[in-house]
């Protein structure tokens, strides 16, 4: 089963500073049929304008993760984490008990292209925790680059969940094969140009809710850059 999620679907919202798309009900943005997909709950599709960002506010029990397309993102955090990510970097934020944070857009001429996502934990109360690393479009081009595990394999980020979450760079010729597991779910994101996934033919912000499919097959890339979520 593979269910298209177009992009022109998505819930919207515009603030001046920020302009998001919503691919799951967020924030005054509610849709039934659109809660999420197994433990994935959001994908924002946010840009902030050059000095704006999202004040300090607080979450709990949720993994969220950021991932930087274009410009730089500032974090600071009740745990005294901070940094400015970039393209290439991936944020880890465990917000188990409880945490307090900001992200925000330093550059004083540039808007900021992120995705924020979050993921349910398989556990609630954890203790806080941050991580961030840099993952280079050479490891992303023709292939998938393991973002994050519940096991932190090959260099990923350690997730309080039973998922895998990969990116990856397509263009011309490139093919990648995927095989999912019986009983597991997929959600395919694309962050920018087109590709094919399974026959169906998906552009930037388009997703794919993926069910009882044994082989997922990316080919016919046009500059494309995706996430897929390997899920319970």
């Amino acid at each position: 089963m593979i269910e298209q999620r177009k992009a022109e679907d998505r819930g919207h919202a515009r603030h001046g500073w920020l302009d998001s798309h919503h691919t799951f009900s967020f924030a005054d943005y509610f849709d039934p049929a659109q809660m999420g997909w197994s433990a994935l709950r959001v994908i924002n599709d946010d840009t902030v304008q050059a000095g704006q960002g999202f004040g300090t506010h607080g979450h709990r029990d949720m993994e969220i993760l950021s991932y930087v397309l274009e410009g730089s993102l500032e974090h600071r955090d009740s745990m005294g984490s901070g940094s400015v990510l970039r393209p290439g970097n991936v944020q880890l934020m465990s917000a188990g008990s409880g945490v307090r944070h900001s992200e925000f857009n330093p550059s004083e001429t540039e808007p900021v292209h992120f995705l924020q996502i979050w993921i349910l934990p398989d556990r609630n109360g954890t203790q806080p925790g941050y991580q961030e690393d840099f993952f280079d479009n050479a490891g992303k081009r023709g292939q998938l680059q393991l973002l994050a595990s519940p096991d932190g394999r090959e260099g990923s980020l350690k997730i309080l969940q039973d998922a895998q979450i990969y990116a990856a760079l397509l263009n011309g010729s490139e093919r990648i094969d995927y095989a999912v597991k019986p009983h597991r779910h997929a959600y395919i994101h694309v962050a920018r140009g087109r590709l094919i996934v399974n026959g169906v033919s998906v552009s930037a912000g388009d997703g794919l809710k993926i069910a009882e499919e044994e082989t997922l097959q990316f080919d016919q890339g046009h500059d494309a850059e995706f996430l897929l979520f390997d899920l319970p």
